[in-house]
């Protein structure tokens, strides 16, 4: 016994500094396997932005039964941007002559798809009216008599835009093509003309087809003068502000002055409509709102 206790003391140190060192080990371990698994989960988090869904969400109502006659551009216009937001990548459900039943559902739908990280664009043609400071796009089958029916019968902009928001999108992309003279004022005693301001959510860029309050006529085009100078730019400009904004100019010349669009931004980050791998395609991103990556979308 007297020799087993010097052996034991004489040991204590090495069998101490093993078992350190397997905790180290141990500890090691645990700390490369957490910095393995946050690597991980930073590469997913950059697939899911890389490959975020661009979606469309195309309305384009022209039949309405307490209109004298149909509106034919509506339609055209659906059609045609439809096409050309495909060419940009875009995911597109396009909804003609739509009930409030149908417009409903292609909401839904949209708002099932959508991830976190979309990019998602709103496309309204049609009759819009607004009530309570509040712009409403109306189905083809909506009964108005008086302003009431309006938000019972009309389907909210800000509303759609908030689920949207809501549902994770990065940005939101709309386009009110509907500050027509509507049919229905003529039944108001008080009425207020155009569509009202868009109270929108953050992270949203919004045109509409004139300034709030005043209304726009048709022409004889095949589509709306803010669908056609739309889609002019659409294919001249990478960056969604420029491609409004410049929509907006072009549409107050074309117009001798008469229309306006008003544009409404509170984006956080540039939207880039930029090249794809596919040449016959260009593919929606999202890049940092930079001085750098302004000046990059200026120059393509």
């Amino acid at each position: 016994m007297k020799v087993t206790q010097p052996y034991c003391v004489r040991h204590l140190p090495t069998v101490t500094c093993s078992l350190v060192g397997v905790a180290l080990l141990a500890i090691g371990a645990h700390a490369a396997l957490d910095l393995r698994a946050s690597e991980a989960a930073k590469v997913v988090s950059t697939q899911e932005r890389a490959g975020a869904l661009q979606l469309a969400l195309i309305i384009g109502n022209g039949n309405y039964p307490d209109a004298a006659e149909p509106l034919n551009q509506p339609i055209n216009d659906a059609s045609g941007l439809a096409y050309a937001i495909r060419r940009h990548g875009f995911d597109v459900d396009v909804v003609e002559d739509a009930t409030k039943a149908d417009m409903a559902r292609a909401v839904e739908r949209l708002k099932s798809r959508i991830i976190p990280g979309s990019v998602v664009m709103l496309f309204f043609g049609g009759y819009g009216v607004q009530s309570r400071h509040e712009t409403y796009m109306i189905p083809t089958d909506a009964v108005i008599w008086k302003e009431g029916d309006v938000r019972h019968e009309g389907v909210s902009v800000e509303a759609v835009l908030h689920a949207i928001k809501e549902r994770g999108a990065r940005a939101t992309l709309a386009v009110l093509d509907a500050s027509r003279r509507n049919p229905y004022e003529r039944r108001f005693r008080s009425y207020s003309h155009g569509l009202a301001p868009v109270n929108a959510p953050s992270s949203a860029l919004i045109i509409s087809s004139n300034t709030p309050g005043k209304v726009a006529d048709d022409t004889n085009g095949k589509h709306s003068v803010l669908v056609t100078e739309l889609l002019n730019e659409l294919n001249a400009h990478a960056n969604a502000e420029d491609v409004f904004n410049k929509t907006r100019v072009a549409v107050f010349r074309a117009s001798s002055g008469a229309q306006m669009p008003s544009v409404s931004s509170s984006l956080l980050e540039d939207v880039q409509f930029g090249a794809s791998n596919d040449p016959d395609l260009t593919t929606a991103s999202i890049a940092p709102a930079t001085t750098e990556n302004a000046s990059l979308a200026a120059q393509k």
